[in-house]
């Protein structure tokens, strides 16, 4: 029998690699390539409700009968879910009723400036079905039908600082000028066609100082500045890494920060940058300022403290957050909460 060895290992290992999915997953590019894909696939720029329900209907459906009614099945929580050892059995009814929240959501009816509250008993897959959304996106915004991007801007010595909060690269573009670049991107195209184009919401504040500060060094040239100093890339959501994707549990109320949703000062940037207003000297990594373009759960959302209930009014009613000392910032991100039965009756 043979020893396997050190080279023979690393040889199998490397014809396991796919380098073009890589490639693909970890794209960069400049501002203009970067409109090139949105006019070729308007679907990139879609809001985290869209993504989210496009994410559980391209899994596929099926429709079963219950006591002579039709129910449509989503083969996200059963067939989906099974291979991650999550299958989610005879709650069609209900799916359906969350799938249908997440639909009216994503059509802009309303349902997306509600803070989605799963309730019921122990043991009814109210954890399960957040950890699968969670995943769910995870996956597709590896797949080619679901990718998302995000940029940065040119730093010292051939660095580039990411925008803390994923932000849209569509942004960038001033508000006096949407409405022309908007024409442009969804001329010819109707409605029923697919998604439409749209630019929602401003940079955060960090990028807002960034854009504002090279926008002074090309004499208010615009394209001059996207084209020298944005780097525009792939976004792969993880909630590991916290992109994208965020969870929050409610601890002991003494120890307990509303700064853990919205971000904190950066002290030790203070003495870098004279002043704890300037952006650069904050850290945006609060639930809601990292879980921007995805999803965020609220693990037994009824024991927040109540000083976090005013930014969760916010967050969902205004899609807006409140970091400390700086204006009100735009999100765009699904808030899934879930409890118990006997803290909901509480309620």
């Amino acid at each position: 029998m043979s020893i396997a060895t050190g080279t023979a290992i690393l040889s199998s290992v490397r014809q396991l690699q796919n380098l073009d999915d890589y490639q693909k997953t970890h794209w960069e590019g400049t501002f203009e390539e970067y409109l090139d894909k949105v006019v070729k696939s308007p679907a990139i720029t879609r809001t985290a409700y869209q993504r989210l329900y496009d994410m559980i209907v391209s899994h596929g459906t099926e429709e079963v009968f219950e006591t002579k009614e039709k129910i449509i099945r989503y083969k996200f929580f059963t067939d989906y879910a099974a291979k991650h050892g999550d299958g989610i059995y005879g709650l069609d009814r209900p799916l359906m009723q969350l799938v249908n929240a997440f639909k009216s959501a994503a059509k802009g009816y309303g349902t997306e400036r509600r803070v989605l509250l799963l309730h019921g008993p122990v043991g009814s897959s109210k954890s399960t079905i957040a950890r699968l959304l969670k995943r769910g996106l995870e996956d597709y915004s590896r797949a080619d039908e679901g990718a998302l991007y995000t940029f940065a801007w040119k730093g010292p010595e051939g660095t580039w600082l990411k925008d803390p909060m994923h932000g849209e690269p569509l942004q960038l573009i001033p508000p006096e000028m949407r409405s022309a670049v908007l024409a442009t991107l969804n001329a010819g195209r109707k409605d029923s066609e697919g998604y439409q184009v749209q630019i929602k919401g401003d940079l955060c504040p960090y990028s807002r100082y960034m854009f504002n500060e090279r926008l002074q060094k090309y004499n208010g040239d615009w394209t001059a500045m996207v084209a020298n100093e944005i780097k525009v890339y792939r976004l792969i959501l993880s909630e590991k890494d916290r992109i994208g994707i965020g969870t929050f549990q409610p601890k002991d109320e003494k120890n307990q920060d509303s700064t853990e949703l919205t971000g904190d000062i950066n002290y030790r940037k203070i003495a870098e940058y004279g002043t704890d207003s300037d952006p650069r000297a904050f850290n945006f990594d609060g639930e809601l300022n990292i879980a921007n373009r995805g999803l965020v759960e609220f693990i037994e959302v009824l024991k927040l403290d109540v000083a976090f209930l005013y930014d969760l009014l916010g967050a969902s009613q205004e899609h807006k957050i409140k970091p400390k000392k700086f204006a009100q910032t735009d999100i765009d991100e699904v808030i899934l909460g879930h409890t118990n039965e006997p803290e909901y009756r509480r309620l």
